[in-house]
């Protein structure tokens, strides 16, 4: 999964303001005690990174 894709996913699923702050603010001891954007810029696949915050925000199956 590309970057654009993460975003795309990221701003449907909480809308675009939101997704910002999410991706900015919300820490995961899933990724190691970072945030999705720290976790992305360390190298952490994008995947990993949805799959983490699709977790942490109970999003559905079928939408992850």
């Amino acid at each position: 999964m590309r970057n654009t894709v993460f975003r795309k996913l990221m701003a449907n699923e909480f809308g675009q303001v939101r997704a910002e702050m999410v991706a900015r603010d919300h820490v995961m001891s899933a990724l190691g005690g970072r945030t999705a954007d720290e976790a992305l810029e360390a190298g952490v696949p994008a995947k990993e990174v949805w799959l983490a915050v699709c977790d942490a925000f109970d999003v559905p199956e079928h939408r992850r």
